[in-house]
């Protein structure tokens, strides 16, 4: 899936990937998708909650070994 930006939060534990994921979205345009890689296992249920409750829409998850990947368009 193409992305606009790429966020890397791998080895960061909760709450830093979602706290790394919404200064990134703050530099995105409304409609433009973050791809986020992360490691935390905790990153799936606080991605999924944190995009919901900002109005933004996760589009996609994947498990690729170790890293979970996302990608969430800004809404």
């Amino acid at each position: 899936m193409k992305s606009d930006k790429v966020l890397d939060a791998k080895g960061l534990a909760c709450p830093m990937p979602i706290v790394r994921t919404k200064k990134a979205m703050n530099e995105l345009e409304s409609g433009q998708i973050l791809e986020v890689h992360a490691t935390d296992k905790g990153a799936k249920n606080d991605l999924a909650a944190w995009s919901k409750s900002g109005g933004h829409d996760l589009l996609e998850q994947t498990d690729e070994g170790d890293v979970l990947k996302f990608w969430i368009k800004k809404g």
